[in-house]
């Protein structure tokens, strides 16, 4: 089965992915898609030390970039990041579209793309943030009819618990887990292989 996991992210949001990439183990048997919400410029370098204290690879997603198990992508700030289907490929494709839950980017155009894209089943997992972000992308994938599973960070390991607590409000929420468990989560759904990128 071909997964893909998509995770959104705000307020406390690095600190929060040093607690899970890292520890994510290589060979992961899916792709991984991170929206955060930062300035520009900043999403790089936040790439690059995630992809410095990591076993998996991390990198600010390029347009036109292959997407490949076991590898985290990160969204460029300031614009908006979608997936696209280009043959056997699923592919980075940026948007300019004004702000969305005033930020660019926006994880609901992230789990929007998801939609069109060859998945066997899609993981969300929304973490720590403040506002709704997450929620109105994830209500359209479901109702999509896609094979999606929600997790949500549970509310006393966030430092906000806007984005998780909307999801929940919501009904969207499959589980809420704790930041510490979430990487093992996340293992456990997709499984790992030994051909990690």
């Amino acid at each position: 089965m071909r997964k893909i996991v998509a995770i959104a992210v705000s307020t406390g949001g690095p600190k929060a992915l040093q607690s899970v990439i890292p520890f994510l183990p290589i060979g992961l048997d899916a792709p991984i898609l991170v929206v955060q919400h930062m300035p520009k410029g900043f999403t790089a370098s936040l790439a690059d030390r995630l992809d410095s204290i990591s076993r998996v690879h991390v990198c600010e997603a390029d347009e036109g970039q292959v997407v490949e198990n076991g590898c985290v992508y990160i969204a460029r700030a300031g614009m908006h990041l979608n997936l696209v289907q280009r043959g056997r490929n699923t592919v980075v494709h940026y948007s300019d579209e004004p702000n969305r839950e005033g930020v660019k980017p926006c994880a609901n155009y992230m789990y929007e793309s998801l939609i069109k894209c060859k998945y066997d089943e899609v993981i969300c997992v929304v973490m720590t943030g403040m506002g709704a972000d997450g929620t109105a992308g994830i209500r359209s994938l479901k109702d999509s009819g896609q094979k999606v599973h929600v997790i949500t960070q549970t509310g006393d390991t966030c430092v906000v618990n806007g984005m998780p607590n909307s999801c929940v409000k919501a009904g969207l929420s499959d589980e809420a887990v704790a930041l510490t468990k979430i990487t093992e989560k996340l293992t456990q759904m997709v499984g790992v292989k030994n051909d990690g990128c």
